[in-house]
């Protein structure tokens, strides 16, 4: 667990005042003033000698929460936070300000902060999106944008897409056939619903299978599949988690403050305990010729020529996937149902579009995507409203430079505040407002999920743009289309509406969804689980021997 006791805190405040009194008396006799004609840096707290602001970071934790409090008393849409004796963290909350950044001077941006929990994670910075900028990471880059997000591999994975949107419904249904509840439907936590559906997609699409083990007889997790997403989100939320360590780096491997190295390197090893024996499995049988047809993104890799890639490679930018794939797509559905099932006009829409587009007797499909508006303005509300994570992963600058006549030193990590982006009152009408009216065009233009103007951050952007958009946005998208068409949505009889309140600690909803679903549509339309067609199997063996 992590440390949290006024003891630990206390050794933290000590251990940090010597440095203060060590730095004061270097700063005092070794370091010369110089006087420059630079532009100043933006608006922020004064930090001390050496240490920067870290006192007042560890006394307000969680600090993307400090730090947006920062940005309302400088009523600034920049603020400079100095951390360590070197690193400034510029924040952002103006999208003028973001497409400075990563428009108009995205190739100084362009690289990444070498902190502890990236290192560990991208196993040495072997992969895409946690490498700094260099060799490494263009290499990875390339493969990762032609041979595996590649509008081809897109095309080709859609049955295996397919597949888990109609598990999905059958694991629904089975919550409605239990019949454990007194109510009529059967009861559904939606956030435990989208997080596994997501993960169960990526496992598909990159191992050929949904579960590690043999999951539970309703299509639902079974214990591998559990601690495999709770690891996945362990590692999500100490990544880039303002640790000491990642402004102080002569601390790294001497101590573990706060305990974020022993917290993220055991979760990396719950994940990779069920990745990495399929990847060395799947290696083997490549290199043995048992297996000679590619049909997963597992043997892209594996099969990658010029360069080829190693073993540890592939582990890590499989692990690098894995958290890509799940957070903010799971997030997004849930606050996205939690909203609608609160304005049920809101509902009521999305359910007739896809009446009206689709029908009664099929399910939605891929291909019905480019007509449902309504239900991408749905989700498109969610990310600007909702976001998972309160930044971007940082971008570093590589040279010194100027943004609107602020002074961004080399090496400064700049954060883009997706809430403070979404929320922008200067950018959005209304902007507390769940209103997905505000992305559909009256002339019936397809609303696309990212933003080109920066007024939301949906996916990244840029030379280090999410190169997954296309998928991400299908995925996002097929998930609640396929919960809305094929299920009515209400809340259980106790209560009479959804708490849309955040955790203190992050930006999802305090309080996991738990709704009644009941089925909309014929019963034949529903696919069975692989369980449910063993038992049919089983029932009929049995009738014919009875017979």
């Amino acid at each position: 667990m992590q440390p949290s006791s006024s003891s630990s805190m206390a050794i933290q405040v000590v251990s940090i005042s010597t440095i203060i009194i060590i730095s004061i008396f270097f700063r005092k006799y070794f370091i010369k003033k110089t006087t420059t004609n630079q532009p100043g840096l933006p608006p922020g707290p004064t930090p001390l000698p050496f240490i920067g602001c870290t006192i007042q970071m560890l006394l307000n934790r969680p600090t993307f929460r400090w730090i947006h409090k920062l940005m309302d008393h400088f009523n600034t849409p920049i603020l400079c936070i100095k951390l360590g004796p070197s690193t400034h963290v510029i924040a952002v909350s103006s999208p003028n300000l973001a497409c400075e950044f990563l428009r108009k001077q995205d190739v100084v941006f362009s690289s990444r902060p070498e902190t502890l929990s990236t290192y560990l994670v991208s196993d040495g910075y072997k992969t895409t999106i946690l490498s700094p900028n260099g060799n490494q990471w263009k290499k990875m880059r390339t493969i990762l944008i032609h041979d595996v997000l590649a509008p081809p591999m897109h095309k080709w994975l859609q049955p295996t897409r397919d597949d888990e949107a109609n598990h999905l419904l059958s694991y629904i249904y089975n919550q409605i056939e239990k019949k454990d509840t007194l109510t009529d439907g059967g009861l559904v936590n939606i956030r435990n619903t989208s997080q596994h559906y997501f993960g169960n997609l990526i496992r598909m699409m990159i191992f050929g299978t949904r579960f590690f083990g043999a999951g539970m007889e309703d299509g639902g997790p079974g214990e591998e599949e559990t601690e495999h997403v709770a690891s996945v989100f362990i590692i999500l939320k100490y990544l880039y988690a303002f640790s000491i360590s990642d402004f102080f780096p002569w601390l790294r491997g001497k101590t573990d403050f706060e305990g974020h190295q022993k917290i993220i390197g055991t979760a990396i090893q719950r994940v990779r305990k069920y990745q990495d024996p399929l990847i060395d499995e799947r290696i083997q049988m490549w290199k043995d010729g048992v297996r000679k047809l590619k049909e997963d993104v597992l043997d892209v890799l594996i099969n990658h020529e010029s360069p080829k890639l190693t073993d540890q490679e592939i582990k890590a930018q499989i692990l690098e996937l894995m958290l890509a794939a799940i957070d903010n797509s799971s997030n997004a559905i849930e606050w996205a149902m939690a909203e609608m099932i609160n304005d049920p006009t809101i509902l009521k829409r999305a359910v007739a579009e896809l009446d009206k587009e689709v029908g009664h007797n099929r399910l939605v499909e891929e291909r019905d995507l480019p007509q449902l508006n309504y239900i991408k303005a749905c989700i498109k509300e969610a990310f600007r409203l909702h976001p998972f994570a309160p930044f971007n992963i940082p971008h570093v600058s590589m040279r010194n430079t100027t943004v609107a006549g602020y002074f961004i030193p080399k090496g400064s990590h700049v954060l883009l505040s997706r809430p403070g982006l979404g929320r922008n009152p200067n950018a959005w009408t209304n902007p507390m407002r769940f209103d997905p009216d505000r992305h559909v065009d009256a002339k019936g233009k397809q609303v696309v999920l990212s933003d080109n103007d920066l007024r939301m951050l949906s996916f990244s952007t840029g030379r280090r743009g999410c190169p997954g958009v296309a998928l991400g946005s299908t995925i996002t998208t097929m998930m609640l289309a396929r919960m809305v068409q094929g299920f009515s949505w209400e809340l259980p009889q106790n209560e009479s509406g959804v708490n849309l309140v955040e955790n203190h600690d992050d930006l999802a909803l305090a309080k996991p969804l738990v709704v009644i679903a009941k089925p909309r549509l014929p019963h034949y339309l529903y696919p069975k689980t692989e369980n449910d067609e063993e038992d049919d199997r089983r029932q009929s063996q049995e009738s014919l021997i009875d017979r």
